[in-house]
């Protein structure tokens, strides 16, 4: 289902009822059980609500504090901290990965940190459905890592870009090597801690996680159900964390204020790689730049999604504005990129556009 866009909102007294409503537009025509947003404008966090339910059964409403699987924006946050290993110079991106996980073993082609970042590894992504419905635990990221480290790549390292969470297991692997720490331990000491982030965790099915939604998808004929069981410790760096709205706004804020990496880093991530005959592609260092995201109101657009069984989300950045929005949703494919992207700018011009 598609979404008209308002014309801009004149008034900051109507902000909350022009938000409101189309939140609840966008949520009743997607049959969506529960939505959690925040919004980050000039730096701050201006709005952080939950619409609808976390939990169906239970009827648990959800609030800008219910803690969602986030999919794959677990890469941005995941991308943020290699960068801070980075900029400190334990990591460095061009290097072999062997250098700091040797538990990868070498193929024909050296692969770089920054070929990890950007997607352009060769590593393979997932190949059936028994891969996306993992429901094998495992014991870290070195385990993790049998699942695909003795494949063949599908190309040469920097020679194009292909999507693949499995390379972002092996960034998890470089940063232990670079960071001397558990991917966890690092994670939570250097990105979760400092930007506020207190609920935010790796996903485990074994813990109990206060204020976690339950995951639900639409049957053929358009009833809810609940979401088939998946365990997401085959892929923390890049689907595997666990977070809330207001977390993640927490994330974007800090990001702006180069509480986490520098501006000059921040901007590094938002810009297309290219591959080695100089092609651009539409990745960044942990985020997407171009595609479906190009310019809205005349500012560059940037920004991630996430989809797997039961929930879906999406970043949306309009970085000269320092303007974010995080949206987390309780239900899969339904609350899809496109529509979130087109829900994104529609918030902006309820909230924040010039007249």
């Amino acid at each position: 289902m598609g979404l008209c866009l308002p014309a801009v909102s004149p008034s900051a007294q109507t902000r909350t009822q022009t938000f409101d409503s189309l939140l609840s537009s966008y949520i009743s025509g997607h049959h969506i059980p529960g939505l959690s947003l925040s919004v980050v404008d000039h730096g701050e966090v201006i709005l952080v609500k939950g619409f609808g339910q976390a939990d169906v059964e239970n009827g648990v409403p959800a609030s800008g504090d219910t803690v969602y699987r986030i999919a794959s924006l677990s890469k941005p946050v995941t991308a943020t901290a290699a960068m801070m290993l980075a900029e400190s110079g334990k990591l460095d991106l061009d290097a072999p990965i062997q250098k700091y996980c040797p538990a990868f073993p070498q193929k024909p082609w050296p692969i770089t940190a920054r070929e990890l970042l950007s997607h352009q590894s060769g590593i393979r992504d997932y190949r059936n459905s028994q891969e996306t419905l993992n429901t094998r635990h495992y014991y870290g990221l070195r385990d993790a890592l049998s699942q695909f480290a003795g494949d063949p790549l599908e190309f040469e390292p920097g020679t194009r870009m292909q999507y693949t969470s499995y390379g972002y297991i092996v960034l998890g692997c470089v940063m232990e090597g670079a960071s001397g720490m558990a991917f966890n331990d690092y994670m939570r000491q250097a990105v979760f801690e400092p930007a506020r982030m207190l609920a935010t965790r790796l996903d485990n099915v074994f813990a109990i996680i206060p204020h976690r939604a339950r995951g639900y998808v639409l049957s053929a004929g358009g009833t809810l159900q609940n979401a088939p069981f998946v365990d997401v410790s085959n892929k923390p760096p890049g689907s595997g964390i666990n977070s809330s709205a207001r977390d993640m706004g927490n994330l974007l804020a800090a990001l702006f204020a180069g509480k986490l990496v520098s501006a000059a880093t921040l901007e590094r991530m938002l810009t297309p790689q290219k591959t080695r005959d100089g092609k651009s592609t539409i990745y960044g260092l942990g985020f997407f730049r171009g595609g479906p995201l190009s310019s809205y109101r005349g500012l560059e657009e940037a920004g991630h999604g996430g989809d797997q069984q039961g929930f879906s989300s999406t970043i949306y950045l309009l970085p000269s504005r320092q303007f974010g929005i995080v949206i987390l949703c309780n239900l899969e494919a339904e609350c899809n990129s496109q529509d979130l992207i087109a829900l994104s700018r529609a918030m902006f011009d309820a909230i924040a556009a010039p007249q």
